[in-house]
């Protein structure tokens, strides 16, 4: 069985689509949990009349006060509901028909070779689309330059490979995540450290979701390609020093969650990754080349270096 999370807010223009996509998996075997972050918009009354539907099948929380958005929403999901198998749905996609039954077989494979109490994090390619659902970008990977062979620790803490939407884990990295951390970026990165660190991610090269790119959206896509984008990481460097720094203090806030559960390596990497900031300039350049935390890609690699 698996276990579908839903984190809602003020979704009602496309959450139809979503829902519906579901429905029509090739793959069945699941139940969705949603949380509503309050929504002031008939959200939740679309959620309730898909749950008059789909009794058995839908179970929805309304958090009338709010959660501080929708990554601690996901969190609060994701600490609550330890199933066999987990995915992550946001409410303004849509999934294709075998999204759920590639990931499950791709899932199956890797448990019957490494076993079943190996916490494992499996996630794949997107369509970016615009709100209409006219492709924008046949593969998010190539728009983005994704490398999604970047799965080491060293790697993650400072540029996350996988969007959440696409991610399926099993119980045995579900049981790890155990608290609200201090700190995260976001839930879905938060996720992949702790896959990096006690098991493993894994992909598949495909195409499973439309991910539509709208107004609304808290992240999106962008060309890496385009002239626009190279100028903007390397003029922009306020905003790329403080995505830098916000990756400090997640790794900190990792080390305080899991200090007891990481290997000695793992530790001493990690504090020496969180002691880059209180470094002179040339002190942070030569850290950061000699743990290999650098971005992929020339473009983020020069900016990394430019502004840490």
């Amino acid at each position: 069985m698996i276990a579908i999370l839903m984190a809602t807010y003020n979704g009602e223009t496309y959450l139809k689509e979503q829902l519906d996509s579901l429905f029509k998996q090739t793959y069945q075997d699941f139940k969705i949990y949603v949380s509503d972050d309050a929504s002031t918009d008939a959200t939740y009354s679309i959620l309730l009349n898909y749950q008059k539907k789909y009794p058995e099948r839908i179970y929805l929380c309304q958090n009338k006060a709010g959660s501080h958005g929708a990554k601690h929403n996901f969190m609060q999901l994701m600490m609550q509901h330890k199933a066999q198998y987990v995915m992550l749905c946001d409410q303004d996609d849509v999934w294709k028909p075998r999204k759920i039954e590639l990931t499950m077989k791709k899932m199956h494979q890797l448990e019957e070779k490494y076993g079943e109490s190996t916490p494992i994090l499996i996630h794949t390619d997107l369509e970016v689309v615009n709100q209409s659902l006219q492709t924008v970008s046949p593969s998010f990977k190539k728009a983005m330059s994704a490398n999604y062979s970047r799965t080491h620790l060293r790697q993650i803490v400072i540029q996350n490979i996988v969007t959440g939407c696409t991610a399926l884990y099993n119980y045995a990295l579900a049981k790890l995540l155990v608290s609200d951390p201090p700190y995260m970026i976001m839930h879905d990165w938060w996720l992949v450290l702790v896959a990096s660190a006690f098991g493993m991610v894994d992909h598949i090269d495909e195409q499973t979701i439309l991910y539509r790119q709208h107004g609304n959206n808290v992240i999106g896509a962008k060309n890496v390609h385009t002239i626009q984008y190279i100028i903007q990481k390397l003029t922009h460097w306020n905003g790329m020093k403080q995505a830098i720094n916000e990756t400090y203090q997640q790794a900190e806030s990792f080390l305080e969650v899991y200090r007891n559960q990481l290997t000695p390596e793992q530790i001493v990497f990690l504090e020496n990754y969180c002691a880059i900031p209180g470094k002179n300039k040339l002190g942070r350049v030569l850290s950061v080349c000699k743990l290999g935390t650098l971005k992929c890609g020339l473009t983020r690699k020069i900016a990394n270096l430019m502004v840490v």
